[in-house]
C-alpha cells in the first residue's frame, strides 16, 4: 500500500540560520505579517527578521498581542491586522502558539465562516506563503499540517488540519532556544518525546516515520536532561532542535494517539500548557497502550540503550516505561494536584473531557482498542 509523506517545502537548519531568512522568502510577497510572542521580540530576534526584510524592500506588520495558547479570538485579531495592513505572506517566530496562529490566519484568510466550521475537515484554498521559525524545541509545528486553537465559547481545543497548512519554509536555528528557561525546556522537550513515541506506536506508522521517531527518541533521552539542567548547552540545544523537527515530521505523517487526545481537553479546561499536560499523561496512557504494542515499546527501550537483545519483549517494554517515568521525574513534571487542580473540579469534567478526546480522533490511532469508558477510567487513574 502506498504511503504519503508530507514535509515543509524547504528546511533550513544550523546556528545563525535566522540571519539568512531573506534568502528563503524570494517571491513570497510584498508585505509580511510577522506573528511573534513578546519575549522573542524583546530578545531582538524579530529585529533580525525586520532588518532582513527592509534590505529587500519588503514591508511588514507585527501581531504580538497574545499570551498563552491560541484561541479563536487571537486568530480573529491577527487576521484583522493581516487584512487591514494588506499583507500577502506570513512569518511566524516563537513557540508553538505563534506558529499555530500563523497557520490559522492563513486558513481563515482563504476560507469563510468560523474556525470551528473546519474541525474534522481538510482545510484547503490556502495560497499564502508561510515561514515557520521555532524558538522552542518541542511543538514541531514548523513541520506539521496541523494547528491547534481553543474555542473560547465551547471550551474545546480544536485540532485543525490540511496539507496546505504545511509551512513553505522551516528555519531551525538552535541559537533561538538557548535562553529557554528550564520549565519551558522540559515542557517542550517532553512534548517532542510524546510526538515521537506516539508516532512510533500509532496504527498509521510507516517506515519513514519510524526512522524519524526512533532518531528523535534517542536524541531526547540523551540530550533533554542536559538541556534542562544547563540552559546554555550548545550541543544539547542543537540536538533537541533536530529532535523536535524529526518528531514533528514523524507525527505529522503517522498521527498522534491517546496521550494527545486526552491532553487537549485538560489544556482547554484547566489551562495546563500542552507539553506539561502531555507529560502528566505519559505514564498512564502509555502503560495502557503498551499492551497492544509491546514489540514497539521494546524497540524503543533498545534504541535508547536501556534494554538489550537478551531481554524479552515484555521485560524491554517495561524497561521503556520505567525510563519514561524517570525522564518525567528528572524534568520535574508535576501531578495534577501539584499543579493546583482540585480533584472535585477535575472529576466534574471527566465526562466532557472523555467525549472531547474521542471526538478529536487521536485515541483511535492507538493500537490497543479503547472507547470513551476506557478514557474516563484513565482520567480517574491520572488524578489518583
Amino acid at each position: 500500500m502506498a504511503k504519503e509523506f508530507i514535509a515543509p517545502g524547504k528546511i533550513v537548519t544550523g546556528k545563525g540560520s535566522l540571519k539568512e531568512v531573506a534568502k528563503y522568502i524570494e517571491g513570497f510577497g510584498k508585505k509580511a505579517l510577522i506573528v511573534c510572542d513578546q519575549i522573542t521580540e524583546k530578545l531582538g530576534k524579530v529585529k533580525i527578521i525586520t532588518d532582513a526584510l527592509s534590505k529587500k524592500d519588503i514591508s511588514f506588520a507585527i501581531y504580538d498581542d497574545f499570551l498563552g495558547e491560541p484561541t479563536n479570538v487571537m486568530i480573529a485579531d491577527a487576521l484583522s491586522i493581516y487584512r487591514k495592513e494588506n499583507c500577502d505572506f506570513l512569518i511566524g517566530i516563537g513557540g508553538g502558539s505563534a506558529l499555530d496562529i500563523m497557520k490559522a490566519v492563513a486558513a481563515m484568510d482563504a476560507n469563510e465562516g468560523k474556525l470551528s466550521d473546519y474541525m474534522g475537515k481538510e482545510i484547503t484554498g490556502i495560497k499564502t506563503k508561510m515561514v515557520a521559525i521555532p524558538t522552542t524545541a518541542g511543538t514541531g509545528s514548523e513541520a506539521t499540517q496541523f494547528t491547534i486553537v481553543s474555542d473560547v465559547d465551547t471550551g474545546v481545543k480544536m485540532l485543525l488540519k490540511g496539507a496546505q497548512l504545511m509551512p513553505d519554509v522551516a528555519i531551525i536555528d538552535p541559537e533561538l532556544t538557548m535562553t529557554l528557561p528550564p520549565k519551558m525546556t522540559a515542557s517542550t522537550g517532553l512534548d517532542a518525546l510524546t510526538h515521537a513515541v506516539e508516532a512510533y506506536t500509532s496504527r498509521k506508522a510507516q517506515p519513514l516515520t519510524d526512522t524519524l521517531a526512533i532518531s528523535a527518541i534517542k536524541r531526547i533521552f540523551n540530550y533533554l536532561p542536559l538541556a534542562f539542567h544547563d540552559e546554555g548547552s550548545d550541543v544539547a540545544r542543537t540536538q533537541m532542535s533536530i529532535a523536535a523537527l524529526e518528531a514533528g515530521m514523524a507525527f505529522n505523517n503517522s498521527s498522534v494517539t491517546l496521550v494527545h487526545g486526552m491532553s487537549r481537553p485538560i489544556g482547554a479546561l484547566f489551562h495546563v500548557p500542552h507539553g506539561i499536560s502531555n507529560a502528566m499523561l505519559l505514564s498512564v496512557c502509555l502503560e495502557y497502550a503498551k499492551e497492544g504494542a509491546k514489540e514497539r515499546f521494546a524497540d524503543m527501550a533498545r534504541a535508547i540503550g536501556a534494554a538489550n537483545d537478551s531481554d524479552s519483549v515484555e521485560v524491554a517494554a517495561d524497561i521503556f516505561m520505567s525510563q519514561i517515568k524517570k525522564i518525567c521525574h528528572v524534568c520535574q513534571i508535576p501531578t495534577l494536584a501539584g499543579y493546583g487542580i482540585e480533584k472535585e473540579a477535575f472529576f466534574a469534567q471527566i465526562d466532557k473531557m472523555a467525549e472531547d478526546a474521542m471526538i478529536s480522533g487521536s485515541p483511535s490511532n492507538t493500537v490497543r482498542e479503547l472507547d470513551v469508558e476506557v478514557i474516563k477510567e484513565l482520567y480517574r487513574k491520572l488524578y489518583d
